[in-house]
């Protein structure tokens, strides 16, 4: 019998009963380690595999430090992660008389009402921001969760997550800190900087086995055998439709979006006979739901397949289509996913076998380069559905006979790679220097570099290193004009303190501020602000094609003259991928359609939102930057914002003010000839519901937002249960998978 909830040392009795309520009574083994050290409030890094019961020691944690009368921060890598998150806490907080926020967005706000909340999800880059505006609540944190801290070693999210917990200490130095970790290398190594107690345990609640597949036959590390009789003489098929035979679900991981999309439309005959009545049903119904007004080829795709109970999933499809199809497989209607290696990263999404086709990406600079070690552990981790298999199976492919002893060697047999730090690149360090300095977290070169030798960077050793490049990034923030020195202290200008507040690269508030300097030696258009933020570090860039030669001919003769950051100086392919990735943004502007787009630039509907969600953003940014410089543009930014925004040419904005009224439908009320909020008021809502689009429902909610009658609103917490699943179910008891 192992350890029950209720017989955790100093655990709050409310807080027993409440988890034992949801279902929660024995710990699996690395949780009752664990338990103990998270209901005492001491620090902990927990590093276990995949699937393994982490998240409970966390809201362990944060619940008894909140049941004290503290608040708590718990810090996720994802946005999609923060919402799973934040269900499982408000249903588990809200019995306790315990808030739970949500908070993923908009960095440029210090948020004070969050203070009157208990607990606080939200993304690495969300607790950056707030703390930059150093909102008053923050000094109230008595439990900080750090959720997939191993990605300090990932070169874009480590360095904000290393800086936040680094500030976190200093700030807070009583507040416990609860680091979750994938089983890493060198885990110790971080639990040594964050003075935690190390927990490290391989036990998984549904037993792996990993396993290479070669000449028709499985060989697992156990030594098992499974003999694979199938129709298919593809390896991934044969063996998704031998897991499918038997009631499983089966997740594909391939190397490239595009083989995601074959990958599924092959999956489709080995899916569509394992269907129930009730499956068929949901998937049509889901399909169908991806028709609209602007269907693109990508979602046509993506609807044929999930008909037959497959699907595919990457970074280009919207975040609805993602959450559509991850929601489609857990609720057992989808049997089959063809996936890049990100989903693995993501949110829990348990198979009974996953197939690794592929152990390389290609990579622009080294060309075919392998997967780490980590990310196929985390693969291979999603195999075993708690309460569904008795077994998950990991199974990766030989395509010839020497390559299974090298899988063998470089990969099951293989332990994940060490973390390290990724703070000492020059962009991370010009960000986090500038927020230090402006938020007033250190005020001179040696309070900078104590900071500095808090960090992890500075636990392996290699300070001296980047106090040289501190030293190289200070002369840049002091030229550049976003810091003075007076003395040997350091003090934020109003375009620095901006600029870090407005959350962009320090870099990218240079290049606009440089652009908005020349507005008066340019003809301004939509263009000429759309490649200025586009040309900025924070946008992430098109790359260019063969196909895309109509660029300079059809776009930059016709913009070059309304530019206001000059090509010259600049990697002239470089300086064509800017002007790519702002020509998207134009078009979407002017009402172009997805699938037009899609095809045009060689991207996916994803793709789109990123660029657009980004370029409004740091339009914003620039509008704020020229209140600083030159106030004469910002209308004119800010209506191009709202455009990005909608996607919609200038007519429709005044339509696009309407709740439920999107581009489309705007659309069509111009061109039915209700181009004004006044037009609308006139016409009866028998007429406005005729219009394509409309309807009566919207009709009559239109009328009444433009008589100004208002609008029933639900209350937040209204709204948030609606949109919130059920209370999960607990976890399974450790007699359950001995029975099995």
């Amino acid at each position: 019998m192992g350890l029950r909830v209720g017989d955790i040392p100093g655990i709050d009795p409310r807080l027993a009963r409440r988890l034992m309520e949801a279902g929660y009574d024995e710990l699996w083994p690395s949780q009752a380690d664990a338990a103990p050290v998270a209901v005492a409030g001491k620090n902990l890094v927990l590093a276990v595999p995949t699937a393994s019961g982490k998240s409970l020691v966390a809201y362990l944690a944060i619940l008894q430090r909140c049941l004290k009368g503290a608040k708590a921060l718990y810090i996720v890598p994802l946005r999609a992660l923060a919402a799973e998150k934040f269900e499982d806490l408000r249903d588990l907080g809200r019995p306790l008389g315990l808030r739970v926020a949500l908070s993923i967005g908009d960095y440029d706000a210090a948020e004070p009402q969050l203070g009157s909340f208990d607990v606080i999800v939200c993304t690495s880059e969300k607790a950056d921001a707030l703390l930059r505006h150093r909102a008053h609540w923050l000094r109230s944190i008595g439990c900080i969760v750090s959720d997939e801290v191993h990605l300090l070693n990932d070169a874009g999210r480590g360095p904000t997550l290393e800086v936040i917990l680094t500030r976190f200490r200093q700030l807070n130095p009583e507040a416990q800190i609860v680091a979750l970790s994938a089983t890493v290398a060198n885990s110790a190594e971080v639990a040594s900087w964050l003075k935690a107690t190390h927990v490290k345990n391989e036990w998984r609640p549904v037993k792996l086995r990993e396993g290479i597949w070669s000449g028709r036959e499985v060989k697992f590390l156990d030594n098992a055998v499974l003999e694979i009789d199938s129709q298919f003489d593809d390896p991934s098929l044969a063996l998704a439709e031998d897991a499918c035979r038997t009631g499983g679900q089966v997740l594909v991981f391939v190397n490239t979006r595009k083989s995601t999309e074959a990958m599924a439309e092959k999956l489709r005959d080995a899916t569509r006979k394992h269907l129930r009545p009730e499956n068929k049903a949901a998937l049509e119904e889901m399909a169908a739901s991806l028709k609209g007004a602007e269907e693109t080829s990508v979602e046509r795709k993506l609807a044929k397949a999930l008909k037959d109970g497959a699907a595919f999933h990457h970074a280009g499809l919207t975040n609805t289509e993602r959450s559509m199809v991850e929601q489609a497989f857990k609720a057992g209607h989808l049997k089959a996913i063809a996936a890049t290696p990100t989903l693995a990263a993501g949110v829990n999404l348990p198979a009974r076998r996953v197939i690794v086709r592929d152990l390389w990406r290609y990579d622009v600079e080294a060309g075919n380069a392998p997967l780490p070690v980590l990310e196929y552990k985390q693969m291979a981790g999603r195999a075993g559905r708690p309460k569904y298999d008795k077994v998950g199976e990991a199974i990766t492919i030989a395509r010839a006979p020497d390559e299974r002893e090298a899988i063998l060697l470089n990969y099951l047999l293989a332990d994940s790679e060490r973390v390290i730090s990724k703070l000492g690149t020059e962009n991370a360090l010009r960000t986090h220097v500038l927020a230090s300095i402006a938020s007033g977290f250190v005020e001179d070169e040696t309070s900078l570099k104590d900071f500095i030798r808090a960090t992890f960077y500075a636990e392996q050793g290699d300070v001296w290193t980047i106090e040289t490049r501190i030293t190289s990034v200070l002369d840049f923030l002091l030229e550049e004009g976003f810091i003075e020195a007076k003395g040997d202290r350091f003090s934020p200008t109003k375009f620095g303190k901006r600029v870090s507040e407005l959350y962009v690269d320090p870099l990218s508030g240079v290049k606009m501020r440089n652009a908005l300097k020349r507005v008066d030696e340019v003809e301004l258009t939509p263009m000429s602000f759309l490649h200025a933020v586009c040309s900025t570090p924070d946008m992430p860039q098109l790359y260019m094609r063969r196909a895309d030669q109509w660029l300079e001919g059809e776009v930059l003769e016709r913009e070059r003259q309304f530019l206001l950051p000059p090509p010259s100086g600049l990697d002239y392919e470089w300086f064509l991928a800017e002007l790519k990735t702002a020509s998207l943004v134009h078009d979407w502007c002017e009402e172009v359609t997805d699938e037009d787009i899609v095809k045009k630039y060689g991207v996916y509907p994803g793709d789109i939102r990123t660029r657009v969600d980004t370029a409004e953003w740091l339009l914003s940014a620039m509008r704020e930057i020229a209140n600083l410089f030159q106030k004469s543009v910002t209308r004119e930014i800010s209506e191009l914002e709202a455009r990005v925004r909608h996607g919609a040419k200038r007519e429709l904005l005044p339509v696009l003010r309407l709740r439920g009224v999107g581009r489309y439908r705007a659309r069509q009320l111009f061109k039915a000839g209700y181009k004004n909020i006044e037009a609308i008021k006139v016409v009866d809502a028998a007429a406005l519901a005729r219009v394509p689009g409309i309807g009566p429902t919207l009709a009559a909610s239109i009328k009444r937002a433009v008589s100004g009658e208002p609008e029933a609103q639900a209350s937040e917490a209204a709204a948030t249960e609606a949109a919130v699943a059920a209370p999960r179910a607990g976890q399974m008891k450790l007699q359950e998978f001995d029975q099995e």
